[in-house]
């Protein structure tokens, strides 16, 4: 198996303005997502960014980053233009990491990337982890996932899905054992934000029509299902470390990296 990171960039962040390049432990967080990826076995990792501030800085400290347009709506488009800028061909994986996600596991790219290339049905590839309590299953924050038995997305939303008729409201997985359902061996899943491509499939991406149920949910994957496209997903166990969107954020995860 062979496949590429892409880690589209930009310094426009209404929450935490010029985002990537805040420092973490004397690196630029962009970087230290690259340098995360590279413990992968990706064929190679690139920054995608929307800036020569973004590019300049990942050069000083040895991350390969290109240049795309600044104008791009979304991190899919950005991708889709990295894709025919890398000339990549349409058969090529692609592992989409973000880029304010600097405490990534190099074993889920992995992970995602196995998936996708093992599921000869899907145009994507994602990731999922049992939810451990019934705050989280409620907050409209935390995507959920509702997979088949061949691990294909059903759907995703920020509702509290599956919703159980006979048990509404209540903490209905086992509370000894967050990961398995006591009762009917069914846990609710949180969505990881980690996506695998096809690159044929990442350039078409952005010519799909949204989707009514995307922009419901605000959630783009659902453009993939409206359209017919099955989306894997890998389930672990193990839940993400967290990502950066806040000024509060940014200092929890430098205090994290710290202890790495």
């Amino acid at each position: 198996m062979s496949f590429h990171v892409l880690i589209p960039a930009r310094l426009a962040s209404s929450r935490l303005p010029d985002k990537p390049l805040a420092d973490i432990g004397g690196a630029p967080m962009v970087v230290r997502v690259a340098q995360q990826a590279l413990r992968s076995r990706a064929a190679q990792v690139v920054v995608a960014a929307d800036s020569a501030a973004i590019v300049q800085a990942c050069a000083a400290h040895g991350i390969r980053a290109i240049l795309t347009d600044p104008d791009h709506p979304s991190g899919s488009d950005r991708l889709a233009q990295a894709c025919t800028l890398l000339g990549l061909d349409g058969d090529a994986m692609v592992v989409n990491v973000q880029g304010d996600e600097p405490l990534i596991d190099p074993q889920l790219i992995d992970a995602v990337a196995q998936t996708l290339a093992d599921s000869p049905r899907a145009s994507m590839g994602t990731a999922a982890h049992p939810l451990a309590n019934l705050q989280e299953y409620q907050n409209p924050n935390v995507v959920k996932v509702v997979c088949n038995a061949q691990g294909l997305a059903h759907y995703f939303s920020r509702a509290p899905i599956p919703w159980h008729r006979d048990r509404a409201g209540e903490q209905w997985w086992d509370s000894n054992s967050p990961h398995t359902n006591g009762t009917d061996g069914f846990a609710p899943l949180r969505h990881i934000g980690i996506y695998a491509y096809r690159a044929g499939f990442l350039r078409q991406f952005p010519t799909l029509a949204p989707a009514p149920t995307e922009q419901a949910e605000a959630l783009e994957q659902l453009r993939a299902l409206w359209h017919g496209h099955a989306i894997a997903v890998h389930t672990t166990t193990q839940a993400p470390g967290p990502g950066v969107d806040t000024p509060e954020d940014l200092e929890r995860v430098r205090r994290l990296w710290g202890k790495i």
